[in-house]
């Protein structure tokens, strides 16, 4: 293993990277946010759905997958979230509802990968959240303790007004402006930045040529987890370069099951199965096969660069002719 001989990263991480809404929860994670304020979910969506051809009118193009946060903002300025502050959003991520057995799977996973047969290996397990969500509202809630890091949607609340004191704190409030935004096909970005170990080393970017066996996390070690043709790009990639990808459905959703299945079929992802991560599922013993792969192919890899580094000492051979 290369990147064992030269030492810029060990590359003894597994990375399991997830997909929120749908995949992890049942429902879109703003819907406590929609209950906290007696907010008609259905009557928003229905609007951001109309809103690309409304704003096409007068020559704008707004992405299909993230104008939601703008609007969310215009239900903030017309008192609709009154004082929603990234507080607040946060305070609402504890009211996400998750599907079976997900935090005790993220904590399964961890422990197999530090288990007394990967020991040798010094193997660790990080599990990662990229989604066009709201990285408050995920940090918020019950699965924030199991997570290595989030890439997701972000707000300010007071912007820096022109001349600014930068040397003070940023202003509070209601939040008013998009600080940064994940889409579809920009969460790919968010991948290669655990490859390359952007969030663990700040001295790298995203766009720094990084040989394929120096990098933090090789793709071969990761493990995609979605729900959707919305998240193709991402299981492209991935698959592409040699990770492992799966696609989950909800049980209760024919329609979902559906989709999973074309996926599957179009050669788009490696297996499929249920949204349920309880310890017997087939989503569970799916994940924990393939982490178990990971981490024995790690240790031998490892054992194999350490076996090519050291030079082996004489052994005393015994020459004499013994009795039968």
């Amino acid at each position: 293993m290369a990147s064992a001989e030269k030492g810029l990263f060990p590359q003894n991480v597994i990375a399991i990277i997830w997909d929120f809404d749908k995949t992890l929860s049942p429902h879109y994670m703003q819907e406590p946010l929609f209950d906290a304020y007696d907010v008609d979910a259905a009557a928003f969506w229905r609007e951001v759905d109309e809103l690309p051809a409304y704003y096409r009118k007068a020559g704008i193009h707004v992405p299909e997958d993230t104008c939601y946060l703008g609007h969310l903002l215009s239900y903030v300025r017309h008192g609709r979230f009154p004082d929603l502050t990234n507080a607040r959003l946060k305070e609402l991520g504890a009211s996400i509802r998750f599907f079976p057995g997900v935090l005790e799977c993220m904590d399964r996973l961890k422990d197999l990968a530090r288990s007394s047969p990967f020991q040798d290996g010094d193997l660790r397990l990080e599990h990662y959240v990229v989604s066009t969500g709201l990285a408050e509202m995920i940090w918020g809630s019950a699965i924030a303790e199991k997570l290595d890091g989030v890439w997701a949607s972000e707000f300010i609340e007071e912007p820096a007004p022109p001349g600014a004191d930068f040397s003070g704190q940023p202003g509070t409030g209601p939040i008013s402006q998009i600080a940064g935004f994940l889409d579809n096909t920009t969460k790919t970005r968010a991948i290669f930045e655990i490859n390359k170990g952007v969030n663990r080393e700040a001295s790298i970017s995203v766009n720094d040529a990084i040989p394929e066996d120096d990098r933090r996390v090789p793709f071969e070690h990761m493990i995609y987890i979605a729900d959707g043709p919305s998240d193709i790009p991402s299981f492209s990639v991935v698959k592409k370069h040699g990770g492992l990808t799966y696609a989950v459905y909800d049980p209760a959703s024919e329609q979902q099951f559906a989709q999973v299945v074309a996926l599957h079929d179009q050669r788009r992802v490696h297996s499929i199965g249920p949204a349920d991560y309880s310890a017997e599922s087939q989503t569970m013993m799916w994940l924990t096969l393939k982490v178990k792969g990971l981490a024995q192919k790690i240790v031998d890899e490892r054992r194999a660069a350490l076996n090519k580094r050291v030079g082996r000492g004489p052994v005393h051979v015994d020459n004499e002719t013994k009795e039968p």
